[in-house]
């Protein structure tokens, strides 16, 4: 199977700025587009929805990537999986 598509709701410390967390996913082998929303605002934290898309995510390295920015992952909210190989052009 093959990750196509993750939606996550995080909870991420203020000071990490949503620029720097979509350019750390981004960077990830199959990765293709992520958008970062904030939902929500505290006084330390913003909650945020984080839309992550590509041909084949690799969903421990999106993880580790998450969590090296100091983000906490509330929950996975969708996922969308292919059986079909993507191609590598």
């Amino acid at each position: 199977m093959y990750i196509k598509r993750l939606v996550i709701d995080a909870l991420k410390p203020r000071e990490v700025s949503i620029m720097d967390l979509s350019k750390s996913i981004c960077e990830l082998d199959g990765v293709e587009e992520v958008s970062v929303i904030v939902t929500e605002v505290d006084v330390k934290t913003e909650t945020v929805k984080i839309m992550i898309s590509g041909n084949d995510i690799d969903f421990d390295k999106m993880m580790d990537a998450i969590s090296d920015s100091g983000v906490s992952v509330r929950s996975i909210d969708e996922v969308s999986l292919s059986r079909i190989r993507p191609s590598s052009s």
